[in-house]
């Protein structure tokens, strides 16, 4: 293994294109929902900068490569670090605040409410409300012992080139891989439109929430949670050339789910004893008692 580099240290639809046509015909689009807000100051790394942030990137940028990825997916993904009930996990997830997002400094359950709450408030199908409440529940991985640059932050693929699309790109350079003949062209271990899930992303909350809720949600729902934090391709195109057309039609609705990820958060909490009848009845509809992490 190598070296670390530290600091101190149920309905779903019959055809995703029954859903899509749906979508978009009741919906209003992504730049609706964000109307009235200044989108720009959202993820904005230059004027908002905060030095945990960039020493975040910085770490994850050496630290995730190809072989670190296959040992984490080796570690986690048998689930058989805890079992929870949903309501004792999201008191263990609320012990997190997120270094590396810019945006707020609210604890992660507030977080999820907010996204959860905006996407019902717009009338979307319930299971899309689901996922905003468990988008982030993967961060608990953190609480297992994790650095945060191992479980939060922009997502992007390892076994081939880094992006020059992927926010503060220039530390790939300490990255081992960056080196590698095996993996620092632009194919690196896969082919040409190889598809997403031949593909090895980044280890981190995103990828450890969409195995663990896998058996239960429609596959829209599953593209959300695991590339809801996949910027480099819905933000800059930096990975078309690995997608297939089945991977860009479901990242209409990664598309669909982000801004309510982005531009949801208030320092409003949400009232949670008022919310928590509602999603107790969601959680049962689709989800076990207890789940395994």
């Amino acid at each position: 293994m190598s070296q670390i580099s530290n600091t101190q240290n149920q309905g779903p639809l019959n055809s995703i294109d029954e859903w899509e046509d749906d979508l978009l015909v009741r919906y209003p689009d992504a730049d609706t929902i964000a109307a009235g807000r200044d989108t720009e100051a959202y993820r904005d790394y230059e004027n908002n900068l905060k030095d945990s942030v960039r020493e975040f990137y910085r770490l994850q940028h050496i630290n995730q490569t190809y072989d670190f990825v296959l040992q984490k997916k080796e570690e986690y993904l048998k689930f058989d670090k805890k079992e929870m009930s949903v309501w004792d996990a999201f008191d263990f997830l609320n012990q997190l605040v997120d270094d590396s997002d810019p945006d707020t400094d609210l604890d992660q359950l507030q977080h999820l409410l907010q996204t959860s709450e905006a996407i019902r408030a717009d009338g979307r199908p319930d299971w899309m409300v689901l996922t905003g409440l468990f988008h982030d529940m993967g961060k608990v991985l953190c609480l297992f012992g994790e650095p945060q640059w191992a479980v939060v932050g922009d997502s992007y693929p390892v076994g081939c080139a880094f992006s020059d699309k992927i926010i503060f790109s220039e530390y790939f350079d300490l990255n081992k891989d960056h080196h590698d003949p095996r993996y620092n062209t632009k194919y690196g271990i896969y082919e040409p439109n190889c598809g997403l899930d031949n593909v090895h992303m980044t280890w981190g909350h995103d990828e450890y929430v969409y195995h663990m809720l896998k058996p239960y949600l429609p596959e829209p729902a599953l593209y959300m949670l695991r590339y809801h934090s996949f910027y480099p391709q819905h933000r800059e195109n930096a990975y078309s050339h690995l997608m297939t057309a089945h991977d860009h039609q479901l990242f209409k609705a990664v598309n669909q789910f982000n801004p309510y990820d982005l531009y949801s958060k208030s320092p409003v909490p949400p009232n949670w004893t008022e919310l928590r009848p509602y999603y107790e009845d969601l959680v049962a509809k689709y989800l076990p008692s207890t789940l395994k992490f």
